[in-house]
């Protein structure tokens, strides 16, 4: 399970592990899973297909909500979670671990610039909450 300071995040509650490999591992947010309720069913990219930032990627159906996945980078799919397809569920226990459900092979480094870190997270979801 990694650590949520060790990771990157999206204004769409994606997280993002970043490796010195140029690979990077991405998932939903402690904060998503809550809101969804119980993940029922999740529609994982195909190996190869690249995505520019912030495209659609992945879908998540649940209790709640039918809900896209966004690429907070832009790179190529190199592995997918394929446990997610037999327990989708795992994604509301281990959000952070065994919830991952794709990495990538990052095309712009640069655009890690533009994620929020963990402090910069939890303020905006802070505002999000005195929004609603």
């Amino acid at each position: 399970m990694y650590q949520e300071e060790d990771l990157k995040y999206t204004k769409t509650h994606e997280w993002v592990k970043i490796f010195k490999n140029g690979r990077a591992r991405v998932g939903v947010t402690d904060y998503a899973q809550r809101r969804f309720g119980k993940v029922l069913f999740v529609e994982l990219p195909e190996i190869d297909n690249e995505y520019e930032q912030f495209d659609s990627c992945a879908v998540i159906e649940a209790d709640n909500t039918l809900s896209e996945v966004y690429a907070p980078l832009s790179g190529r799919v190199i592995a997918v979670n394929e446990e997610l397809e037999e327990d989708p569920t795992i994604i509301n226990h281990d959000p952070y671990g065994d919830g991952w459900m794709l990495e990538l092979e990052l095309l712009h480094r640069d655009e890690i610039e533009s994620l929020m870190d963990y402090d910069e997270y939890k303020r905006y979801l802070e505002q999000e909450a005195d929004a609603s």
